[in-house]
C-alpha cells in the first residue's frame, strides 16, 4: 500500500530539517540549504566555518542555477514565460536579501566568504513589464473572442487581469476591461411572471410573486433582473407561468358531537364485608375519591375557502428559444374558521373545544384576498427553485 501524498511530503519535510547544510547543498536544496545557514549564523560571534562555507556555495549555485533557467526561458522566447521568469528574478532578490545583512562574512578561521550578487533590479523590473505585458494582451486576445459570444473566454481574461496585481497596482486601462470582462462573462437573466390560466388575476398578483430579492441568487457570474428595459438582450428568460387559477366555494358544515370526561367530585366511604365503615390501622374512616361521568353538547360551525394557484417555471434559452426544462409549482391559500357553542358540563370539554369556543362565524374573504395569499406563498417556491436552477450557465 503506497503511502498517501501528504505523508510523503511530511517524511520528506522531516528529512531535509535533519540534514546539515552541507548535505543540503549536495542534493540540491539550496535555499534550504541558506535559509539554515542564515539562522545558524545571524546574530552569532563565532561563525563556524563548515557552515560559512556551506552558505557559500548554496549561494553560488542557486544563484547560477537561477540564472541559466531564466535566461534559457528568455531565450526560447515564449511571451507566457515571462511570469515563470520574474518569479526567478523575485527569487534571486530575496534571497539577496538574506544574504546582505551577513556581509562581510567571515568565519572564525578568518575565512571572508565571496558572494556574487546579481544586479537584479533591472532585470527584474524588465521580466515584471513583460509579464504584466503578456496577461495584458492575453486577456484582449480573450475579450475579442467574448465579444463573438463566447464567455468562457470573457471569465479567463477577467482571471488575466487580476493577474496584474501580482506587478502592479494600475496598469493601463485594466480596470475598464475588468468590467467589461464582468459583463461579457456573466449570464444575464429576465424573470417574468406571465398568465397562461385564461384567468383574471388580481391586479396585484404578478408584483407579489416577483417580489422578492435575487441580492443572495446572484454570483460574479451570474446577473437576475424582473424589469425587461433593465438590459438590451438577456441570455435567459425564466418564465413563471401560472396555468391554473381555482378558488373553491364557499363552505360551511355543521357538526354535533359529545364531549365526555371522568373526574373527581367528592368522596366516599369504603364498606367492609357487613357493610360497615372500613378502618385504617389508626382507626380512622377509609375514603376513597368519588368518580363521575360528566359530558358536553357540542354544536361545531366550521367554514372554508381554498384558493389554488398553479403552473411551471420554464428556463428558456434566449438565443435559440429552446426551453431548456420545466419545474412544477403549486401553492393553496387556506381560509378556515371554527365556531362553537355546547349546553352541558363545561368541564367535560376537549382542549380543541375551549380553544373554539367564544369564536364566531367569520365573513369569507374575497377571491383576490385568498389569491394574493397563494401568490405570496408561492413566492419563496419560486425563489428556492430558480436559486438551484442547474440550467444556466
Amino acid at each position: 500500500m503506497k503511502p498517501a501524498p501528504i505523508l510523503l511530503i511530511s517524511l520528506v519535510l522531516i528529512f531535509t530539517s535533519c540534514l546539515s547544510p552541507s548535505k543540503l547543498v549536495e542534493i540540491g536544496d539550496y535555499d534550504k540549504a541558506i535559509d539554515v545557514c542564515v539562522q545558524r549564523l545571524s546574530g552569532k560571534k563565532n561563525k563556524k566555518a563548515d557552515v560559512v562555507k556551506a552558505l557559500e556555495s548554496a549561494f553560488d549555485k542557486a544563484t547560477r542555477q537561477d540564472m541559466r533557467i531564466a535566461e534559457s526561458l528568455e531565450k526560447d522566447g515564449r511571451p507566457e514565460n515571462w511570469e515563470r521568469i520574474n518569479e526567478i528574478h523575485r527569487g534571486i532578490g530575496r534571497r539577496q536579501a538574506k544574504i546582505e545583512p551577513l556581509l562581510p562574512l567571515m568565519d572564525q578561521n578568518g575565512y571572508q566568504a565571496k558572494f556574487q550578487f546579481v544586479r537584479i533590479e533591472d532585470l527584474e523590473r524588465k521580466s515584471r513589464e513583460n509579464a504584466a505585458e503578456y496577461f495584458y494582451n492575453h486577456a484582449i486576445t480573450l475579450l475579442d473572442q467574448a465579444k463573438k459570444g463566447d464567455k468562457q473566454a470573457a471569465r479567463d481574461a477577467y482571471g488575466e487581469l487580476q493577474q496584474l496585481d501580482r506587478y502592479y497596482r494600475d496598469y493601463k486601462n485594466r480596470n475598464q476591461l475588468e468590467l467589461e470582462a464582468l459583463d461579457l462573462g456573466a449570464i444575464h437573466i429576465l424573470i417574468k411572471p406571465e398568465n397562461a390560466s385564461n384567468s383574471v388575476l388580481p391586479k396585484n398578483f404578478e408584483q407579489e410573486l416577483m417580489q422578492f430579492s435575487t441580492a443572495d441568487m446572484e454570483t460574479v457570474w451570474k446577473k437576475y433582473y424582473n424589469n425587461p428595459l433593465s438590459r438590451n438582450a438577456f441570455d435567459y428568460i425564466i418564465l413563471v407561468k401560472m396555468v391554473n387559477i381555482a378558488v373553491s366555494p364557499e363552505s360551511v358544515k355543521e357538526r354535533e358531537y359529545v364531549d365526555y370526561k371522568e373526574i373527581e367530585e367528592g368522596w366516599e366511604y369504603v364498606l367492609d364485608g357487613n357493610g360497615n365503615v372500613l378502618k385504617d390501622s389508626l382507626g380512622n374512616d377509609v375514603k376513597i375519591p368519588k368518580k363521575i361521568f360528566i359530558t358536553a353538547n357540542v354544536l361545531e360551525v366550521y367554514q372554508n375557502k381554498v384558493a389554488t394557484v398553479s403552473g411551471r417555471i420554464e428556463f428558456i434559452e434566449r438565443r435559440t428559444g429552446n426551453i431548456l426544462a420545466n419545474e412544477n409549482i403549486t401553492a393553496d391559500a387556506i381560509f378556515e374558521n371554527y365556531a362553537s357553542t355546547y349546553k352541558g358540563d363545561k368541564r367535560a370539554l376537549s382542549d380543541d373545544t375551549k380553544r373554539r369556543l367564544g369564536n364566531s362565524p367569520m365573513p369569507f374573504p374575497p377571491n383576490e384576498v385568498l389569491l394574493l395569499q397563494a401568490a405570496s406563498i408561492l413566492k419563496p417556491v419560486v425563489k428556492q427553485k430558480i436559486a438551484s436552477s442547474p440550467y444556466l450557465r
